[in-house]
């Protein structure tokens, strides 16, 4: 296996690190409108991912950084063409963080109703538009012989670009309702438990018909191997939270987000961009890449900090792992 293919693997398990841990994320900022029924049950759901929000988005950044430094090719013509998509989800990002810091600073209800506001639209855009994103870039998108998108904003937004946005923003909101019946007690535990297993019905039409549209496709034996594993995981997690599993709930939704994203780099490898206009024009892992040289040194510089990254995110979860209900943020404010 060459380096490049190696870094391949590398960015699809970022991603996969990514959508796991920010997708719970998305979920309980989008559950503060569907499932909390007043302020108090919003700052719950808020505190559930307050210590961990801004530690989850690293993987993104890493990710970001690494298609940088490895497909120099890949990620000039992902930026410059899905610029517009990737503008808005860098745009809500940004919000989401002030909002997740400035809610709190001043005790006017208007100004904590409009940050809570914030936190909501700015959890689900981008919980909708990393779908249309990545299923842009598995169906293909109009590339030139020159490497370079001649599409429009317009053409991103086709069938399958947007059911994979649907799947994307309710398998995400239903693994933060399976987070948030995890982390909570009470009667918010009890109400999201009943939320998640409606998401989890609506989750597994959407996603079976956009995971085997995939396989259909573009996809070989190894991804159809991934999408049967997502199938059943997604199965099993609804299975799980009906019976008041959350801990097995929440390890197999994470599953059904890692094997769906396992699934999509499968069916795209060994293009990194499909050119709907000519196979040939298509980025793929060799000519998108950077020299072996740059690819070495990146992988003694991942080797060591990888490690590094993993055990304080572990050490995150495992300090800030207690539940929390109504009667702490009453505690608290006493």
């Amino acid at each position: 296996m060459e380096l490049h293919d190696v870094w391949f693997v590398l960015i699809a398990v970022l991603w996969i690190g990514y959508f796991f841990l920010e997708g719970f994320d998305f979920g309980v900022g989008i559950l503060t409108k569907l499932l909390a029924r007043d302020r108090t049950e919003r700052r719950v759901l808020i505190n559930t991912i307050g210590p961990v929000w801004d530690g989850n988005e690293v993987w993104l950044l890493t990710a970001g950084g690494a298609t940088f430094a490895a497909f120099p090719e890949w990620y000039a013509t992902l930026f410059s063409g899905f610029y517009l998509p990737l503008l808005i989800i860098l745009v809500c990002l940004i919000i989401r963080g002030v909002a997740f810091e400035y809610r709190a600073k001043r005790p006017e209800e208007k100004w904590q109703t409009n940050w809570e506001h914030a936190i909501f639209w700015t959890s689900l855009i981008p919980a909708l538009l990393w779908g249309v994103a990545f299923g842009n870039i598995v169906h293909g998108v109009k590339i030139d012989k020159n490497f370079e998108y001649v599409g429009t904003f317009w053409d991103l937004l086709n069938p399958y670009a947007i059911l994979g946005g649907l799947v994307t923003l309710t398998l995400f909101t239903f693994h933060g309702a399976v987070f948030s019946s995890l982390k909570t007690v009470g009667d918010i535990r009890v109400r999201a438990r009943k939320l998640a297993l409606t998401l989890g019905l609506v989750t597994a039409v959407l996603a079976l018909g956009f995971l085997i549209w995939t396989q259909i496709d573009s996809g070989d034996g190894w991804s159809l191997i991934a999408m049967i594993v997502a199938v059943v995981a997604l199965v099993g997690a609804i299975g799980a939270i009906k019976v008041g599993r959350e801990g097995w709930s929440f390890a197999l939704s994470g599953i059904t987000i890692a094997s769906a994203v396992a699934m999509l780099f499968l069916s795209l490898f060994p293009d990194v961009m499909p050119s709907s206009l000519n196979p040939d024009w298509s980025l793929t892992v060799s000519n998108a890449s950077s020299s072996p040289y740059t690819l070495k040194i990146m992988t003694w510089c991942a080797g060591i900090a990888t490690p590094i990254v993993l055990l304080y995110q572990s050490w995150t979860y495992w300090v800030f792992r207690k539940r929390i209900g109504t009667q702490h943020i009453a505690d608290a404010a006493h």
